[in-house]
């Protein structure tokens, strides 16, 4: 059984481990919060429209696209989008690929189909172009081969949106 002096010394440690922690974030010449890492120095960051480049297009998928990567970066990094050129960030990229396979068969019948998104991402780091890079991000949605693809966008569009833009994020602002 722990005593109630050693509960307090643990708690006094735990609070000095998470204030050195703190310290050395502040210190440290980068912000770093949910896993985003932005060296102090960059202001600034332009995203770009999203074309769409795919075989197939959704006319919804660019425009919302671009709007909801707009908004993440703008309400979880500490950055001011702008529209010039010469933006510390310069976020790109083009829908590359939106297309449809079967991916479950029952009673020799397809069952289930998959949409597969993907979308080329370039991103352009004018403080440091070291960091530049062009990577395609893609994604996977199961839906009931009973639906038509229109059907299917319809009960999709919303949840490729969030998964697409979480993953451009991801690709450009976390350390993995």
């Amino acid at each position: 059984m722990i005593s109630k002096s050693n509960m307090a010394l643990h708690s006094v440690r735990f609070s000095l481990l998470l204030a050195g922690c703190m310290l050395v974030a502040l210190f440290s010449g980068c912000y770093t919060f949910n896993d985003v890492t932005i060296d102090k120095k960059i202001k600034t960051a332009r995203v770009n429209f999203f074309d769409n480049k795919a075989r197939y297009i959704n006319p919804q998928l660019s425009p919302q696209l671009t709007d909801k990567l707009r908004q993440k970066v703008n309400n979880q990094t500490r950055l001011t989008l702008v529209q010039s050129e010469d933006a510390d960030y310069d976020i790109g990229g083009f829908i590359s690929d939106y297309s449809v396979t079967t991916s479950g068969i029952s009673q020799q019948q397809a069952a289930t189909n998959r949409l597969t998104v993907t979308v080329t991402v370039r991103f352009k780091n004018n403080q440091d172009p070291t960091k530049n890079f062009e990577s395609p991000v893609s994604r996977s949605f199961e839906f009931s081969a009973n639906l038509s693809l229109q059907q299917a966008e319809a009960q999709l569009t919303e949840t490729i949106i969030q998964n697409m833009t979480d993953e451009i994020f991801n690709k450009i602002f976390s350390n993995w």
